[in-house]
């Protein structure tokens, strides 16, 4: 077999925490050798794809899979009757069928499954497959969803959680009252690398999965569950990953790709191509929210009131712990003395949604901080006083009463990035400077510049109480005269620069410059997801606490050798150094043949299950912010749009690589700007109208604009080096900002995200 997951290589260097360090990774995806999950290839692999349902909502009374069967190529065809195990899968609750039985409840659910001996061949096959679908009304309009006249998605009813949080006086007067109604649309998490993977049977009625996921141990028990296999017989591998975003969290080929490997006998390859891979993974939910803000003449808040609504789709997916975000944090980083938030997550007809960047803070940001924009209008203040004046600040209580027990710096970061320089005027004699500029649709006439203001915090890490932990494997030993430190967890490399990370702290923590990270799989305890913001402050604290655990041991073993007391000892440059930094001797001399290794569980502090009645509790582990000031020039006749500058200023605790840090800010910024201006799935009746990147519109280079970062380190003291999860906080807070800076040049409410051209111009 070849084009597997392979270790990243020992690398030596001083890339150590704190320091920029070259990632293992980095030079192959530049050249395009870097073997992703697509690359996957075993001599004797037949191919595996998927009969999807074109209905939203149906019954199926019956499958003819003759046809299919005579194709010449065709080595199994499989309906919901082969199944195994349970016919469910689901990331937090089993009630998706791996293939469906009865019912079809969304546009591209999987029906069936065909293996051939090319792809081409396995598709035509499955276009030959006859289901007679009694074709059933469909639930589209997730605002009707709680109605009691409603058709049920489920026999449990439509809804899969409401949130409510109540804190402080009911319903205070207050002098001045603002108010509005907001949509976000559906956002898709458009990663490059579809999703694909290659299972391996063993011969012995297991099976080895090859598979670009975030989630290894999750993955593992779903496919256990449906192929009725224990866990030591379904063996998971991390294959490379092309970008996750949270739309890798939930199954996709995982159970198909081993149902046909079983059933043939033989190596199965899965690769969706881009249309498949919109129905084939969840997107971000769309969300219509109704905001309330009261507050005193001179700008202070006294209440928050919200009704947000979060389209789930067909299953459950993630959608009650998106439903927890959008709650606990569904008011922004501000201090209110009265709040009263309800959110409903439904079931409906629509494609399942679930994780993605930004975790259901994204949505309700949008609805704050238009809302404070409006608040500073009507108190006669600007929109940087407005936020300065109520943020955050550490020792404050959130609206879940949690105590806010490290830096806080609302104020500061508005105040950082509106000190910025702002970019000059566009040069009337550059076209490239207009909107449109690609297409020289404008000459410069109508155009108005905007600027706009976002702050934002974000939890990191799993909340409510949630066992959230990472496990770590690490060995020290000689190689070839050497000392070489190998990192093994289950954590998922997707690219945000993880293995460099491990790399760094076994580097920092045992002093050698050698160290090998072991390709991620289900050999070694789970890692958690990769998600939330956690895996630097999760899974390297248990690479941490791992590497700790082996220096004391190989201390110990060196204060026994060289008849010293281990007080006082350490290792650096390969050597056991003594407290005044004298050479003691050789690492590798004190190690000989023998290795040192240790494995740890390591846990973050305890989070809590919030009051059912109230939300009130400490539901989350650490706090992240950040904040935004977009510069945009308008073309308010044609509803062009040119970012011209998108500042932002971010607490990340602690930069264990600064070059990687600002990287996941300019790449989460990006993702905001696209939601703000173009990204949107497009949902019609329950069917998806622009499953393509011909339609689904992504930001490009021309569309990126240049952007400041200033980077702060506050430290958290409760977390390992200090750290706070990066990657979410910008994608939260650049769209507002890009909202608000649009809202400012054209003068329209713009209430809906992504903001079109007919919305700018009212036509």
């Amino acid at each position: 077999m070849t084009a597997t997951t392979t270790a990243a290589p020992a690398t030596t260097g001083t890339g150590r925490i704190g320091e920029n360090a070259v990632r293992p990774d980095g030079t192959l995806k530049v050249t395009g050798e870097f073997a992703y999950a697509s690359d996957l290839w075993h001599d004797d692999m037949v191919w595996g794809v998927t009969l999807r349902s074109p209905h939203p909502h149906a019954r199926i009374r019956g499958i003819d899979v003759a046809e299919a069967l005579a194709v010449p190529g065709v080595t199994a065809v499989l309906t919901a009757d082969d199944v195994p195990g349970e016919n469910a899968f689901g990331l937090e609750h089993a009630d998706q069928p791996v293939l469906a039985a009865d019912v079809v409840r969304y546009e591209g659910e999987p029906v069936a499954l065909v293996a051939a001996d090319h792809p081409e061949t396995a598709r035509r096959a499955a276009r030959r497959i006859r289901v007679d679908y009694e074709v059933l009304p469909a639930l589209t309009d997730p605002l009707r969803a709680l109605d009691g006249d409603a058709p049920q998605v489920h026999p449990g009813g439509n809804l899969v959680r409401h949130l409510r949080l109540r804190r402080g006086e009911p319903r205070p007067e207050a002098p001045v009252v603002v108010s509005l109604d907001v949509e976000v649309g559906m956002q898709d998490q458009a990663f490059l690398g579809p999703e694909s993977g290659l299972a391996v049977p063993d011969g012995e009625g297991g099976v080895d999965l090859y598979v670009a996921t975030q989630w290894l141990h999750v993955d593992q028990r779903q496919v256990c569950l449906a192929l009725g296999l224990p866990p030591e017989r379904v063996r998971l591998t991390l294959a490379g990953v092309g970008g996750a975003f949270g739309g890798r969290e939930d199954l996709s080929v995982h159970v198909h790709a081993c149902l046909l490997a079983l059933r043939t006998g033989r190596p199965v390859k899965m690769s969706y191509g881009r249309e498949e891979s919109f129905y084939g993974h969840v997107h971000r939910h769309p969300a219509w929210m109704t905001y309330e803000f009261g507050a005193e003449r001179d700008g202070t808040l006294v209440h928050g009131r919200a009704r947000t609504v979060l389209d789930g789709g067909a299953y459950a997916s993630s959608t009650a712990a998106v439903v927890g975000n959008a709650g606990t944090l569904g008011l922004g980083p501000y201090r209110f003395g009265s709040v009263e938030v309800d959110v409903y997550g439904v079931f409906t007809h629509n494609p399942p949604c679930g994780a993605m960047r930004g975790f259901g803070c994204v949505q309700t940001a949008f609805a704050v901080e238009a809302l404070m924009d409006r608040l500073a209008e009507a108190v006669g203040l600007d929109p940087v006083e407005i936020r300065r004046r109520n943020g955050l600040r550490e020792g404050d209580r959130n609206i879940t009463g949690q105590v806010v027990d490290s830096a806080a710096p609302v104020a500061e970061l508005v105040e950082r990035v509106a000190a910025m320089p702002l970019p000059p005027p566009a040069d009337p004699g550059d076209p490239r400077a207009r909107p449109g500029a690609v297409g020289n649709t404008t000459r410069g006439e109508g155009v108005r510049r905007g600027v706009g203001y976002a702050v934002t915090y974000k939890n990191v890490g799993f909340s409510e109480g949630f066992d959230d932990y990472s496990t770590a494997r690490v060995r020290l030993q000689v190689t070839a005269g050497e000392p070489v430190a190998a990192v093994h967890t289950a954590a998922a490399e997707v690219g945000q620069g993880l293995v460099t990370v491990q790399q760094q702290i076994a580097r920092t923590e045992l002093g050698v410059d050698r160290v090998v990270v072991v390709p991620a799989d289900t050999s070694v305890g789970s890692a958690g997801s990769t998600s939330a913001s956690r895996q630097t402050y999760v899974t390297g604290g248990a690479v941490r606490a791992a590497c700790e655990a082996v220096r004391a041991a190989v201390l110990r073993r060196a204060a026994v050798a060289l008849d010293v007391a281990v007080d006082g000892l350490r290792l650096d440059g390969g050597k056991v150094l003594a407290a005044d930094g004298a050479v003691l001797a050789a690492l590798a001399d004190v190690l000989g043949d023998d290795a040192v290794e240790e494995t740890v569980e390591w846990r973050h502090r305890p989070t809590h299950a919030i009051d059912p009645e109230t939300g009130q509790g400490d539901a989350h582990v650490q706090f992240a912010f950040s904040a935004h000031r977009a510069v945009v020039d308008v073309d308010v006749e044609l509803g062009l749009v040119k970012v011209v500058a998108l500042d932002t200023a971010q607490d990340v605790g602690r930069a264990l690589n600064p070059d990687a840090v600002v990287g996941q800010i300019h790449g989460g910024s990006a993702q905001g700007l696209g939601l703000a201006l173009m990204e949107e799935v497009v949902v019609t009746d329950g069917h998806v109208r622009n499953p393509s990147f011909t339609d689904y519109l992504l930001p490009t280079v021309l569309d990126m604009p240049p952007m400041r970062v200033e980077v702060l380190e506050y430290a958290d003291p409760h977390a390992p080096y200090g750290v706070r999860g990066v990657g979410e906080p910008p994608t939260i807070s650049s769209g507002p900002a890009v909202a608000a800076a649009v809202r400012a040049a054209c003068g329209r409410p713009l209430t809906r995200l992504p903001i079109r051209p007919e919305h700018i111009t009212g036509t």
